[in-house]
Formats: structure tokens, C-alpha cells, sequence
């Protein structure tokens, strides 16, 4: 059996047109009837590190009893000189978390997936102690099971208040040993006792992996898919004006 929570994570290339760039780690996530794609701002767009991706390549499962079988998923990022990514806002401003929506009707008919709902995500009134163990689910350097196409996962300690804003700012961090290819992760806590709304997946979405802080602390986002905050729409590069490849959606936005 394999374990659904390894199939919520995507693995993500950028292209600028066909010449890669870099590799990163995002998750789905269902709301309603809606499937988007979460990851990090800085994968979709990096203003400090020239890091300007006009789509991306996820890799998708397309057999159940076959994971070795697979196929490759062009997103475009860009139509009409706009984003079709949107990057998520909390009280403070922008933060390092972005969403694209997909299209589920575009994707392979035999897709095999697992998404996080909402039903995945803490209550405001739920508490998450300091030292709380979590697993990081992501393709750290790129590094995977490359015959079945799976992520691998690192395990991770709440270090600093859950509860509060790290020096004002909309993350927490944590303490774990992870590398570059892990941004755009899911950060997860097990459910020790599953209601019958968990039996899927009986874990809770915390975070998004985004960035190391310090020596050994990283640094986790807390926010995801939900209605409102979301920025405006970013205006396409200069000199990244290819055209899109395929329809996306504008996705909602991640609540922290």
C-alpha cells in the first residue's frame, strides 16, 4: 500500500521557454471542485536572484497499480502579459507562498493523486506545542524515487511559537537538515486519533516549506488556499513575453 500522504507532493521544474532552470517541490490541494497547485513565491518568481520561470513542468502518476508509469504537465505562468499564479497576502503583505489553479479536465483522465481540503487544516483554536515532530514531504536536490516518481521525506521540530507571528512575520520556523529542492513543500503533522474525515489522510497541513534561517532552522509559511488574500496579478517579465501554452485558472488564495 502506498501511503496517500506521498502522493500530494508534486515535483516541480522551471523553464524559461525550453531551457530548465531549477527544481522544486509543491502540493496539491482540492477545494470544492477546484485542484491548484501550492508551492513557494520565490519558484514562480524571484526578483532578487533573476529567477523569472514563464511555466513549469509537474509530474503526474497515470496509473494506480503502476507508479513507474508517469507523464509530464506544462503549466504556463503567463497570458496577456499577466500572471496566472497568484502570490498569498496576510495582514502583513506579501508572503512566500504562491498558488496556481489547474484544470482538471486538461489532465490525463487516469491521474493519480491525493490532494489536501480544507478539512487538513488547523482551527484557529487548535494548538501546536514547541518540539511538535512534523515530516517535510519534498524532492530535496531534485532527489527522489526516480522509477515510481516519488518524494522523499524529512523529518522536522516546531522551534519557535506556533502561535506567533516570527518577528512579526507570517512563518514559523522549524528545525530540520533539508536542501535546495525543497521549497514549495508540504509541512505536516500526524493525527494521533483520525475522525472519519481523516481516514485518507490523516495529517495536518502546517506549512510550506520556503527557506533556511540561520543554522538549521527553516523557515515555513503558514498559509493556504482559501478565500481572499491574494495580491494582484504580476505583470510578465521583461523579456519573458512567450505566449501560454496551455488554459489555467486563477486560483484562490492562501489564508493564513
Amino acid at each position: 500500500m502506498i501511503e496517500p500522504l506521498l502522493l500530494t507532493a508534486a515535483r516541480i521544474s522551471t523553464f524559461n521557454q525550453q531551457i530548465p532552470l531549477t527544481n522544486a517541490s509543491g502540493f496539491f490541494f482540492a477545494r470544492d471542485r477546484r485542484l491548484f497547485l501550492v508551492t513557494s513565491r520565490h519558484v514562480m518568481f524571484d526578483e532578487p536572484s533573476l529567477h523569472f520561470p514563464d511555466r513549469i513542468e509537474i509530474e503526474l502518476h497515470t496509473e494506480a497499480v503502476n507508479l513507474a508509469r508517469s507523464t509530464g504537465f506544462s503549466i504556463p505562468l503567463y497570458r496577456n502579459g499577466k500572471s496566472l499564479w497568484r502570490q498569498a497576502l496576510d495582514k502583513a503583505g506579501e508572503i512566500d507562498v504562491a498558488v496556481i489553479e489547474l484544470e482538471r479536465g486538461a489532465l490525463p483522465a487516469t491521474t493519480h493523486y491525493c490532494a489536501f481540503t480544507p478539512e487538513n487544516l488547523l482551527n484557529p483554536s487548535d494548538q501546536v506545542e514547541v518540539g511538535t515532530s512534523l515530516l517535510v514531504v519534498g524532492f530535496p536536490l531534485g532527489f527522489h524515487d526516480t522509477l515510481h516518481h516519488m518524494p522523499v521525506v524529512r523529518q522536522a521540530v516546531v522551534a519557535s511559537s506556533f502561535g506567533l507571528r516570527f518577528q512579526g512575520q507570517g512563518y514559523f520556523l522549524t528545525d530540520a537538515r533539508t536542501h535546495r529542492g525543497t521549497s514549495g513543500a508540504p509541512v505536516v503533522m500526524r493525527i494521533s486519533r483520525p475522525d472519519p474525515t481523516h481516514d485518507v489522510l490523516p495529517w495536518m497541513l502546517l506549512g510550506v516549506h520556503s527557506s533556511r534561517s540561520g543554522s538549521g532552522r527553516v523557515v515555513f509559511r503558514t498559509a493556504f488556499p482559501g478565500p481572499g488574500l491574494l495580491s494582484h496579478r504580476r505583470p510578465n517579465p521583461p523579456g519573458n513575453q512567450r505566449g501560454a501554452r496551455r488554459d489555467a485558472h486563477i486560483a484562490s488564495g492562501p489564508d493564513p
